[in-house]
């Protein structure tokens, strides 16, 4: 049933050369850049890139070596031109195979992948990528919100996501897998006026509630180190 999906998950996608607009650059400041202390020299490897707006989006901010790896072949007509050579077509398991990429990644991003895999899956994915990261590097992971009462529209929209989390599991899934977590923050999106307006809506209903979620946003951003 998993392998029918995947086949038409181009149909249900709907692919398209994605625009990276100014709000899509302080998404991904505020997704990345800044919760991870990327600069420009960083070497940022991205698994499950997609169509590469966040691969568009490291060249607009002058990261000089970037990688972005996805298993679906009908994404090479979408990426944007600018990125092309920072594309490859292959898969995951077969990519960490390949010893030369040993300590070469100082970030490592997984944006709406990690759900994907099944718990054992995401563990020993995990535990795969962690020969790629230099002595200070960091995973970037965001994920559905499964504590959220709106995290479900994310993480049941799509029939190819198999794990929800929330950022109690995400802890837990970190420490199982040899990491630990330096921050978890909700991915707040939307206007300026939403932007100010979701935290302090998400306050009152805090203080009204008994057992209101940790984070209230649908989805989740979570920052991995290697534990010593």
């Amino acid at each position: 049933m998993t392998q029918q999906i995947y086949e038409k998950y181009v149909d249900f996608k709907n692919y398209q050369t994605p625009v990276l607009s100014a709000k899509h650059i302080q998404q991904f400041n505020f997704d990345f850049w800044i919760p991870s202390d990327c600069s420009s020299l960083d070497t940022v490897l991205e698994l499950g890139c997609g169509t590469g707006q966040f691969l568009n989006y490291l060249k607009h901010k002058n990261v000089q070596e970037f990688l972005g790896i996805d298993q679906d072949p009908n994404l090479q007509e979408f990426i944007p031109k600018e990125v092309a050579n920072n594309f490859k077509t292959q898969k995951i398991e077969e990519f960490l195979k390949e010893k030369s990429w040993q300590k070469h990644f100082s970030k490592i991003v997984l944006f709406d992948v990690l759900e994907h895999f099944s718990y054992s899956e995401g563990e020993n994915l995990l535990k795969a990528i962690k020969p790629l990261l230099t002595d200070n590097g960091k995973i970037i992971l965001k994920t559905p919100n499964m504590s959220s009462p709106w995290g479900g529209q994310y993480q049941f929209g799509d029939l190819t996501h198999l794990a929800p989390y929330t950022p109690s599991s995400m802890r837990q899934l970190a420490i199982v897998a040899g990491y630990q977590v330096t921050n978890i923050h909700p991915q707040m999106s939307g206007s300026p006026i939403r932007r100010i307006t979701d935290p302090i809506i998400h306050k009152i209903l805090s203080k009204l509630l008994m057992t209101p979620p940790e984070i209230w946003t649908a989805n989740f951003i979570t920052i991995l180190e290697k534990q010593d």
